[in-house]
């Protein structure tokens, strides 16, 4: 069937893997990626297929309602995959408004837009909303999240995507627009903007500078390879159900402190360096305000009724980053020039 697709935040880390695939996966489908291209947001990201025939980039800003609106009434969308977001918690607790507007009002936007364009006939048309299991709270040492979990955000970001969540199920209920919700853990990957823990330390270890660490390292993440995100994604918008919720998790838990280690470890042998060099440079920072204890995915429900597993365990999966990391300095050099050092200058001191 040919569709035409929105994807929104398609140059960013888990869009332009989404983006990607979809591009090439699926021939027949129009894609058009609309990004505001922000700090994180990188046509870098996308240059491989930047000039295949079903694709369109557009930047432009979803909290503009009457830009989107002429998008829809061009392209006529049958899908919406919405992952634009302010999606960093500490870039959060410094400045909760941005969170609000782009999370909160930018998804209403669209979802406004999709409900007026689609003009109540929703055959064959899915909004299709990425969020995060953030949205959760924090667990205790055991116990998993899953789609019946009540919400309990700790943070600006986790606040804005909880709402952004209620907004897109509210436009379910009260006009039945067609949507779906997928919360996912921890993603890593290539094209990662070096402001997370692993691609930051990536970079730092690469320049023999501190691996900054909150606390002691003893939160707990459960940490998915991107790739296996943008799959989950894919088997959802294609045989999920219509107003359904699905969690998406890596089956991979760790502490922090133990995936710096493991990071340090493989860092070494591929750069050649003496065991243990790179661990030398942890560095442990005042923790972060409100940092949630530990976050753990139970995705049965997603394995069980569309069949996706994780393909990847941590260790391969890490080192499969590193690789790209490594092979691809110009791109990292790039990303880290500029604002990003005001950035981690403020967040962690020079």
């Amino acid at each position: 069937m040919k569709k035409n697709i929105l994807i929104t935040g398609g140059a960013g880390f888990i869009g332009s893997h989404l983006t990607r695939l979809f591009v090439n996966k699926y021939p027949d489908y129009q894609i058009i990626n609309l990004d505001k291209l922000t700090y994180a947001g990188n046509l870098e990201n996308l240059k491989d297929i930047e000039d295949k025939p079903n694709y369109t980039f557009v930047k432009g800003d979803i909290e503009d309602m009457d830009f989107v609106k002429k998008l829809f009434t061009k392209y006529n969308f049958d899908g919406v995959l919405h992952c634009a977001a302010e999606s960093h918690v500490d870039r959060s607790i410094n400045d909760p408004l941005a969170f609000v507007r782009t999370n909160v009002l930018g998804t209403v936007s669209l979802l406004q837009v999709a409900k007026d364009g689609w003009k109540d006939n929703y055959d064959d048309k899915l909004f299709y909303h990425i969020s995060t299991d953030e949205v959760y709270g924090s667990l205790d040492e055991k116990g998993f999240f899953t789609e019946e979990t009540a919400y309990d955000p700790r943070s600006p970001y986790s606040a804005s995507k909880a709402s952004s969540d209620h907004f897109v199920k509210a436009f379910y209920h009260t006009y039945r627009l067609p949507v779906i919700v997928s919360n996912c853990s921890n993603n890593y990957g290539p094209y990662h903007f070096p402001e997370k823990l692993i691609p930051l330390c990536i970079n730092n270890i690469i320049h023999n500078k501190p691996l900054p660490i909150y606390g002691k390292g003893l939160n707990v993440r459960d940490w998915l390879f991107v790739e296996d995100h943008v799959r989950a994604i894919d088997a959802i918008f294609h045989k999920g159900k219509i107003g359904e919720t699905y969690n998406i998790g890596g089956h991979n838990e760790w502490k922090n402190i133990d995936i710096i280690k493991e990071l340090c470890r493989q860092m070494d042998e591929k750069l050649n360096r003496e065991k243990g060099t790179s661990e030398k440079l942890i560095t442990f920072v005042k923790d972060r305000l409100g940092h949630d204890l530990r976050y753990a995915i139970d995705a049965t429900k997603l394995e069980n009724e569309l069949g996706w597993h994780p393909s990847l365990q941590f260790e391969e999966g890490l080192s499969k980053t590193i690789d790209w990391y490594l092979n691809n300095k110009e791109w990292l050099n790039d990303v880290t020039s500029g604002a990003y050092m005001k950035y981690y200058e403020q967040q962690y001191g020079k």
